[in-house]
């Protein structure tokens, strides 16, 4: 059995900087490419007492290395979307025990028992992707739901329409997960009042619309479906845990995540204060067999313990969920 470092009993700032020390060590001790770019720093690991002196693995490591505990080869991993002739990262699995716990714990944090569910997607289905991350985690969910009406609609919107109406009118808790330009282009065909479903958009707009703010990508979906519960889930291929967003392209990680905002201007990824603009850097300490800290070409603001996305830096890759369907 694998130790997870009991993360998910985090509860204080104390605890998580403990666990991230912790977990620190162990992948410098044991993810040996992790441990040769921490000593190109120079610096003594021994005298790190908190997670933001720790450094942040750039997030391409991912497309060329194999990142994963030294005393595992695992079989599973997630790949990120794209086409065949793109440099896609592939993030290795060594117990996909801790991503189901991950998913069920950061679930019922926000939304309760996912029981009480019947969850919907506009994405492409398990068959399709099972190399996906976020694919992983929706068929997960169904799994802990077991609802019969649970299903993948990503080209069949006219079923997907009366499946809706026939739940709203049952009054049927819904969950409904769609990458953005396809929520988008099935609110405007199919526009209708939910009262008992919340959609969650996972992103993807990049490459497949004219570009659009969150908030206003947020906005529309809110007047097509007339409600307010249009939330957002965070994640990428590299990680094993979400940040969800409850509205307002405002976002809360679990306890065993965090976020925190870099100066992009700076080599060393000194942070800058809140309120104030940078590159977003994770700590995902469920990434414990290959690395907790990771560096990404997302642009954010931070204002206490929630995080705003402001976009991607320029001269990045285009990724993302919208890929999915390439």
């Amino acid at each position: 059995m694998l130790n997870n470092f009991n993360i998910f009993s985090i509860q204080s700032e104390e605890d998580f900087n403990k666990k991230a020390l912790e977990i620190f060590k162990f992948q410098y001790n044991n993810t040996l490419i992790y441990k040769k770019f921490v000593d190109l720093f120079n610096i003594d690991i021994n005298g790190i007492s908190h997670y933001t002196q720790i450094p942040f693995i750039p997030i391409e490591f991912y497309k060329t290395k194999k990142i994963i505990h030294q005393n595992y080869n695992s079989q599973l991993y997630f790949q990120s979307s794209g086409t065949t002739s793109m440099n896609l990262s592939k993030h290795y699995i060594a117990d996909e025990s801790i991503y189901q716990k991950s998913i069920i714990n950061s679930f019922k944090l926000f939304f309760g028992d996912p029981s009480q569910y019947v969850f919907l997607g506009l994405l492409p289905s398990y068959l399709e992707r099972e190399n996906s991350s976020l694919i992983y985690m929706v068929n997960y969910l169904m799994q802990q739901s077991n609802h019969e009406e649970n299903g993948y609609f990503l080209n069949n919107w006219e079923a997907l329409n009366s499946l809706l109406k026939k739940l709203e009118k049952n009054n049927k808790k819904t969950i409904l997960f769609g990458v953005s330009y396809a929520l988008i282009d099935f609110s405007e065909k199919f526009p209708q009042t939910l009262k008992n479903s919340v959609i969650i958009e996972t992103g993807g707009m990049k490459g497949r619309k004219e570009e659009i703010t969150k908030e206003e990508l947020l906005k529309k979906l809110q007047n097509s479906f007339h409600t307010s519960n249009i939330f957002s889930e965070y994640s990428m291929t590299e990680l094993l845990s979400q940040a969800y967003s409850m509205g307002n392209n405002i976002y809360q990680t679990p306890p065993w995540m965090k976020v925190l905002i870099r100066d992009i201007e700076d080599p060393f990824h000194f942070y800058v204060d809140n309120n104030k603009s940078g590159g977003i850097s994770i700590i995902d300490l469920a990434n414990v067999y290959s690395c907790s800290f990771i560096s990404t070409q997302d642009l954010g603001r931070q204002s206490d313990n929630n995080f705003e996305i402001l976009g991607r830096m320029d001269n990045s890759d285009i990724r993302g969920c919208s890929l999915l369907l390439l």
